[in-house]
């Protein structure tokens, strides 16, 4: 046998024992799919992702995969869910309430533009299901009850501010937060094109420092009186 016909079988074999380990464990088999297919989603897209694909990369099968999770609809479902859990999640540990309005303000905005750095797999996500408009999306009820948390209490802390005269009588929640995504989003998932268009290379850190910046002062400035 030639060396490439070893590799192949290595890559068969440990792709086997590692599928044994998996369905020995169901909690460690779930989780392996959930990242192979946010990868694979996130690469590829609801339309160009593969079924196949998200099992190699799992180190499972697509038997394993529909046990768990149904079909390809439902897994990507899924995936959507965990990845605005995990935003959501880290948003309630950074408890913007018991700072001061400005520093609560501030902390959110830099802890999305930083979270977005760190998980470029979310804007991925977020980009195709704004292609198909949202239709996975509005089939989560976990989702809405999430998002209200966060608005609720941003919310609490605009108001205190509105009560020490900091902030504008009409400085408004939701629109505080699209003004923070929105310069953080638009920022990371047009870099390659605007760096192209205006030719600074926005991904280098001493501009990613200085867009970080500007995110904090527009937002505040928005609402300051």
């Amino acid at each position: 046998m030639n060396d490439t016909g070893q590799t192949g079988e290595k890559k068969k074999s440990k792709r086997a024992a590692g599928e044994r380990v998996l369905q020995r464990d169901p909690e460690r088999t779930k989780a392996a799919i959930l990242e192979a297919a946010t990868q694979e989603f996130a690469e590829n897209g609801m339309g160009g992702a593969r079924v196949d694909a998200i099992a190699e990369r799992a180190s499972t099968n697509k038997r394993m995969l529909y046990h768990y999770f149904g079909d390809k609809e439902q897994l990507y479902l899924r995936v959507l869910e965990e990845a605005y859990v995990g935003i959501r999640t880290a948003e309630r540990e950074l408890h913007i309430g018991d700072r001061n309005p400005e520093e609560g303000i501030t902390e959110l905005a830099l802890f999305t533009w930083r979270y977005f750095l760190k998980h470029p797999e979310f804007l991925s996500l977020l980009g195709t299901e704004n292609l198909h408009r949202a239709r996975w999306l509005r089939q989560s009820v976990r989702l809405k009850e999430l998002h209200s948390h966060l608005i609720g209490e941003l919310a609490q802390v605009l108001e205190r501010g509105k009560k020490e005269g900091v902030f504008i009588e009409s400085a408004d929640p939701l629109h505080v937060y699209l003004t923070i995504a929105s310069l953080g989003y638009f920022y990371l998932s047009n870099q390659y094109t605007l760096s192209t268009i205006f030719g600074r290379p926005l991904i280098q850190p001493e501009n990613l420092d200085t867009w970080e910046r500007h995110i904090v002062h527009v937002t505040l400035a928005s609402i300051k009186r």
